[in-house]
């Protein structure tokens, strides 16, 4: 909490501040994502989307802030000063797009991090390759391709989002 607030993303990794700024065509597949997901969650009152200032404590005790979350209604943070804070754990959806300077493997240790800390589901979208990796698990279990869609499972349900749709947004 004692960072700088001069609008960088920081994580706090194995003890290690990580800034890592993203450019123009990373924060507008974000803010797609962000704004489809953030309406259907309203729609179903379900729970609530944040961008990628959220931060997350894992139980290792490092900062992630995935670049959007889902969390479901009933693990929504309650009392006066509880959503002032980071929050605990992991989200239930985690949504990570890579920039062309993301290590593979840093994402991946992620991906086990988010799991082992609650996650129930998670993309992480490659810009790149017009792709989308989904998890269930600490694991990427299925490949998605420009004419895919993502969909939220039984943790966003009925949430439905062409990936070319998403990539047109660029």
């Amino acid at each position: 909490m004692a960072l700088p607030r001069d609008g960088h993303k920081r994580e706090l990794v194995h003890g290690e501040i990580v800034m890592s700024p993203t450019g123009f065509r990373h924060e507008n597949i974000v803010a797609a994502l962000l704004t489809a997901m953030r309406l259907h969650a309203r729609q179903l009152k379900c729970g609530s989307v944040c961008g990628s200032s959220l931060g997350c404590w894992m139980a290792s005790g490092n900062l992630l802030s995935p670049d959007v979350s889902f969390i479901q209604a009933e693990r929504i943070p309650r009392g006066p000063d509880a959503m002032w804070r980071y929050f605990r754990g992991a989200p239930d959806l985690v949504v990570e797009v890579l920039s062309p300077w993301d290590r593979t493997i840093r994402t991946h240790d992620k991906m086990v991090e988010y799991f082992e800390n609650g996650a129930r589901l998670a993309w992480v979208i490659n810009p790149e390759e017009r792709t989308a990796l989904v998890y269930r698990g600490p694991a990427a279990e299925c490949l998605l391709r420009n004419s895919d869609a993502l969909e939220g499972e039984a943790v966003l349900p009925g949430f439905r989002l062409e990936l070319a749709e998403l990539f047109a947004e660029e």
